[in-house]
């Protein structure tokens, strides 16, 4: 029996995961998402676990679909405190920890099939870091962008 690509692509979802390094200020943070790929049936629940190493308040998950810049999907500025990003929906998060923000899929779906990033960035003397990452996302910019001094 032969199953065509699209028959085969709509029972699975694939989720590409990246282990992404952020240079923010003079020390090197690095950020560490797992797994790196994913391939599961549809209507099921996965997280993908993000940590990182320098214990930064804000961590933003990010997703990256073809022909879009870079989505946000939800941000956190400090544990147990998250907020909604553009892409929100079908999606949560936890933030127990500094060091850990994972992100789940509750029921995974073919239109969640993308690119997902995680990020994370220390304090900010202004309270303007949350909507900069917001607005960037928006714009479709390849990653956080430091406040300019």
């Amino acid at each position: 029996m032969h199953h065509s690509p699209d028959a085969v692509m709509s029972n699975r979802i694939l989720c590409c995961v990246v282990i992404c390094l952020f240079r923010v200020g003079l020390k090197d943070a690095v950020v560490t998402q797992f797994p790196r790929h994913r391939v599961l049936g549809t209507g099921k629940e996965i997280t993908l676990q993000c940590s990182q190493d320098m214990s930064y308040v804000s961590m933003y998950w990010y997703r990256q679909d073809p022909g879009f810049g870079l989505r946000l999907i939800y941000y956190s500025t400090g544990i147990r405190t998250f907020e909604k990003g553009d892409v929100p929906q079908g999606y949560r998060v936890s933030r127990n920890e500094l060091q850990s923000f994972p992100l789940t899929l509750e029921s995974a779906s073919a239109n969640q099939t993308s690119v997902y990033l995680c990020a994370s960035s220390e304090p900010q003397r202004s309270t303007a870091i949350s909507s900069l990452h917001k607005k960037g996302a928006n714009q479709g910019v390849r990653g956080p962008r430091p406040q300019d001094s």
